[in-house]
């Protein structure tokens, strides 16, 4: 189980990383905390409900979030960027291969075990991602057999 998203209220968050507290930051930080994963059209379709700004002005702002590190922005394979307020170094996703729903998912152990590669050939590594691949559960029952054969197991 992924562990939360601590609560962070918008304008302590913005305070810690310097910024200053305008409606459209706050809107994009409740629009992410809202709805995880989301690419940055989806972040800027919620903001008009809780704030008035641009389309210009909140990719501006995700674009402020993630360089001061109050975003993460993760880019699976074939899909658009995604944003997330877990920031955590070395937090694993999900990603479903038919539909591109994106889950959190903790590492087993719990460690960044991750940051330690056989050979650095001279990198100096300060981030991993790891990104495991599957179908979803609602993808994975829409392709199960009505009937299903006995003896089969569909896991």
């Amino acid at each position: 189980m992924p562990q939360p998203t601590p609560h962070v209220p918008p304008d302590v968050l913005l305070r810690e990383h310097g910024l200053r507290i305008t409606s459209p930051r706050v809107a994009v930080l409740t629009a992410l905390a809202e709805a995880p994963h989301s690419g940055a059209d989806a972040v800027i379709r919620a903001v008009p409900q809780t704030a008035e700004t641009s389309t210009q002005a909140g990719n501006d702002v995700l674009h402020t979030h993630a360089d001061r590190g109050l975003v993460r922005r993760i880019q699976p394979t074939g899909s658009v960027a995604r944003n997330e307020l877990r920031t955590d170094n070395n937090q694993p996703h999900v990603v479903c291969r038919s539909c591109g729903a994106v889950e959190d998912v903790d590492c087993a152990t719990g460690q960044p075990r991750c940051l330690v590669a056989s050979d650095d050939t001279g990198f100096v590594i300060d981030e991993a991602e790891v990104t495991w691949w599957g179908p979803c559960p609602a993808c994975r029952n829409q392709n199960a057999p009505a009937h299903p054969t006995p003896g089969v197991t569909h896991a």
